[in-house]
């Protein structure tokens, strides 16, 4: 390297390394303007330390006016950034005390690399790696920007701009920018930055635009506050989402719950009806006339009463969704009106078959003249196939319990299908043998041929679809939120930072893989789940990780969950106001439906809100999350109880959005 080139990065260093120190020390109103000389008493360096650590150091010299207070400031600084584990080599309080620029620019790139970019190795390699690799996911599908390093690929600014589009496309129009503007283009990404996000002007243009290798460690300290305020915007994002999809998962159960209530009624009284009609029926004691009632039954059952059974059939199935999808969302559980439940359609659907049963046999006293032992023979069969449909019907609508149980059952149902077409064959034969000897009824069932093969069509449709609905229920409560794009992400992650290609990772390069996908954790609770992931060993498996980030990343929308959506929605308030709802990107008819259904909050202000109407959710969330009871019907725990103990940190650690 040119002594030029580099003295030039030093000076740019020195700059960039100024102002990040300036927005770590500004809560105690200090401002440095020499670098070297400001830190050469140690003061200005134990004050940053105890910022960026949220610790105190002790006691030392305020104001040192002798040479060993500046030393014994230095020592102090220094002994504390060893017992953080933070290596240095060659660093020593004199070359503080003395200003050796080069000693202490290093230093301060030592504190950024370990409080600022992420929790890394003493090199920091890990985190360049990740910080890259999160710059060129962001970027790649902009054809004009190839992220290759942090040095020459963001001479033209248009890297910035990249970012700032795919994260906030209302900011800036990357497809109208000037590509040849260099200096324009990142002026504007650094004003748009600091002014909208809030993101500090650690760079002026001309350190990057004006040289051919822009200085590496000053741009990996600025682009490192750009990936914390994006990580952040997303998180705010995902809760404002599982708000809007709680909204949405309660709202299909009410939608469902009414049409259940609205055909079973119908449904009802409908039969009502026709067994009314049949008790006032007269007979004018003719062949034709008993013939034309008969047709008339027999009509009603190839036609009214399979649109019945079908109708019966839905909604048993219907009663079980919803059961099935409160239960998933762990929303309180419903039953339907006494007059309206399964056992009500039970005893109306007897009522509705004895009725029947007598109406053949009083239409059948008339025109009797066939063969009961070949009658007797269907019927015997006909039941027993029409009994064995009622009790597979009767065993998928009363499927409850987990999912995984109903799923099981519900395979072994289908494992009967193919004996019930072999025993429906059977009756086929006998209808046949009863269509030749002229028999047109039977006083022993109800049943026919035609409408024990539309039931078991039903039957086979019912257990169809319960399995198809169970399957989503699966795939919805396992891989909520992970997509195919995801997983391929998350695969290529992995196969990145496997540099031995031993289908594993090591602690440090499990921890690399993290922050390049936006999860960044303290250094101890990234040890803890390194150690639960692995089940004790000292490698991560490929599927260990894949089930890892599924953990991660997956929405549950669980009444935990769904409660701390709201709680970030309204930054921590016991309240929230219309205007956090839509900060946070929740649908405007989303928004419209839960102010009017949540109820006003009744407490104090904590927080200025400009007079905006104030909503109670954790009182709403109570009401409609079905709370664990003890033996005496209260409420064992409270739900923000419990969301605060199931929700925060391990050991405090901060969990940025991916």
């Amino acid at each position: 390297m040119a002594y030029a080139e580099q003295q030039r990065w030093i000076t740019v260093q020195q700059k960039t390394f100024t102002k990040w120190l300036n927005t770590k020390v500004e809560a105690r109103n200090i401002v440095v303007k020499d670098l070297i000389a400001d830190l050469s008493d140690g003061v200005v360096l134990i004050h940053l330390l105890e910022c960026l650590s949220n610790e105190s150091l002790g006691r030392y010299a305020s104001k040192p006016k002798l040479r060993v207070q500046r030393f014994e400031n230095a020592n102090t600084a220094l002994d504390f950034v060893k017992s953080k584990g933070i290596q240095m080599v060659n660093v020593g309080a004199e070359d503080v005390v003395n200003g050796n620029q080069k000693i202490v620019l290093g230093l301060i790139w030592t504190l950024i690399l370990r409080f600022t970019i992420s929790d890394i190795n003493e090199e920091g390699m890990s985190a360049k790696e990740g910080l890259l690799l999160w710059c060129q996911r962001k970027t790649a599908c902009y054809d004009d920007v190839e992220v290759r390093d942090f040095s020459a690929s963001w001479n033209d600014g248009l890297a910035f701009c990249a970012l700032l589009d795919i994260h906030r496309p209302d900011l800036i129009d990357f497809d109208t920018l000037d590509k040849s503007d260099h200096r324009g283009n990142m002026q504007r990404a650094f004003d748009i930055a600091h002014e909208e996000i809030g993101i500090p002007k650690l760079l002026d243009v001309e350190d990057v635009c004006d040289v051919p290798k822009p200085d590496e460690r000053s741009l990996m300290t600025y682009i490192a506050y750009w990936f914390h305020a994006f990580s952040q915007m997303e998180k705010v994002e995902n809760a404002g989402r599982r708000v809007e999809k709680f909204v949405n998962n309660m709202q299909g159960a009410w939608e469902m719950q009414s049409a259940y209530e609205k055909r079973m009624r119908a449904l009802l009284k409908a039969i009502q009806e026709q067994v009314d009609s049949w008790q006032n029926a007269e007979f004018e004691g003719t062949y034709a006339d008993a013939k034309r009632q008969a047709s008339e039954f027999n009509t009603y059952k190839r036609g009214q009463k399979r649109k019945w059974v079908a109708e019966k059939s839905d909604l048993a199935t219907l009663l079980g969704n919803i059961k099935t999808k409160l239960g998933t969302y762990r929303l309180r559980p419903w039953e339907p009106p006494a007059d309206l439940t399964l056992e009500t359609s039970e005893q109306v659907w007897s009522s509705l078959s004895q009725t029947e049963m007598n109406r053949a046999q009083l239409i059948n006293e008339t025109i009797r003249d066939i063969k009961n032992a070949l009658r007797k023979s269907f019927a015997d069969k006909a039941n027993d196939f029409a009994m064995a449909l009622n009790t597979m019907q009767l065993a998928i609508s009363g499927l409850d319990g987990d999912v995984e149980d109903q799923l099981h059952h519900v395979r072994k149902l289908s494992d009967n299908l193919a004996p019930m077409d072999r025993y429906l064959e059977t009756i086929a034969a006998v209808d046949e043998k009863c269509e030749e000897a002229n028999i047109e009824e039977n006083d022993f069932t109800t049943y026919t041929y035609d409408e024990l093969s539309y039931e078991l069509g039903l039957v086979k449709s019912s257990v169809q679809k319960k399995l198809a609905f169970l399957e989503n229920q699966m795939v919805a409560r396992s891989m909520t939120n992970l997509t195919p794009i995801q997983l391929e992400e998350f695969e290529s992650v992995f196969r990145h930072f496997d540099r031995d290609e031993s289908n594993s990772l090591q602690e440090l390069e499990f921890g690399a893989a993290l922050a390049s996908l936006g999860l960044v954790f303290s250094e101890e609770e990234m040890h803890d789940y390194f150690i639960e992931t692995s089940a004790g060993r000292d490698y991560v498996t490929f599927e260990q990780f894949i089930r890892f980030m599924v953990n991660v990343t997956e929405d549950q929308n669980t009444a935990e969950q769904v409660f701390q959506s709201f709680r970030e929605v309204a930054d921590g308030k016991p309240y929230v106001t219309e205007m956090d709802l839509r900060h946070s990107l929740v649908p405007d008819e989303v928004i419209d439906h839960l102010v009017g259904i949540m109820p006003e909050h009744k407490g104090p202000n904590t927080a200025e809100d400009r007079g905006l109407p104030q909503y109670d959710y954790i009182s709403f969330m109570e009401k409609m999350i079905d709370e664990e009871r003890g033996h005496d019907g209260a409420a064992s725990k409270g739900l923000q109880d419990r969301t605060d103990r199931s929700l925060s940190p391990r050991k405090g650690g901060a969990l940025n959005g991916i």
